[in-house]
């Protein structure tokens, strides 16, 4: 797994105007955006309309980007709000159950990974298939998982290694029946 690389200064370019800037930036971070935006609204429909307005509050909002060394934790901040608050709105599809374009499917790594984490979707708890998401499409550390979450370090890590668990036993059931 390779952790995403954020520089402080793409943020700031792009607040300059650049769209050279804004680009890097979506090619760096678009598989993340709408994975976490997927795990937390469970359709690809609203992901998708949360992953556009991400890019664009990001953009108008980077101005007042201060840097503090965490620009993938300011943007997934923004996704999860984004999220929360198209649940409270009551705008959201319904569930239709379909995980495609978590990841590109350019090698086969990426391909188990792809479906390692549709099966996530199905068999997670919702707070941990967040954490898996976050951990898997960003690279980030448990720590970082914990601040855009907001809950303890702790939780954080006893709920992916629990969904690691559930992950690991669904997949050997699996086994035995082929």
């Amino acid at each position: 797994m390779n952790a995403i690389q954020l520089d402080e200064n793409l943020i700031l370019r792009m607040a300059d105007g650049d769209g050279i800037a804004y680009r890097e930036l979506y090619q760096k971070t678009s598989s993340a955006v709408y994975g976490f935006a997927l795990s937390i609204l469970n359709n690809r429909f609203d992901a998708e309309d949360v992953m556009h307005d991400t890019y664009i509050k990001a953009y108008t909002g980077a101005a007042t980007y201060k840097p503090m060394g965490k620009p993938l934790a300011w943007i997934l901040t923004i996704v999860r709000n984004l999220s929360y608050s198209k649940i409270r709105s009551g705008k959201v599809c319904e569930d239709i159950g379909e995980y495609e374009g978590l990841m590109s499917t350019d090698d086969t790594d990426r391909n188990t990974d792809r479906m390692v984490l549709e099966k996530a979707m199905d068999i997670l708890a919702f707070e941990e298939r967040q954490i898996v998401i976050l951990h898997a499409l960003t690279g980030l550390k448990h720590r970082e998982i914990a601040e855009i979450l907001d809950v303890p370090t702790g939780t954080v890590l006893s709920k992916y290694n629990r969904a690691l668990k559930k992950m690991k036993k669904e997949l050997e059931g699996r086994r035995e029946i082929v």
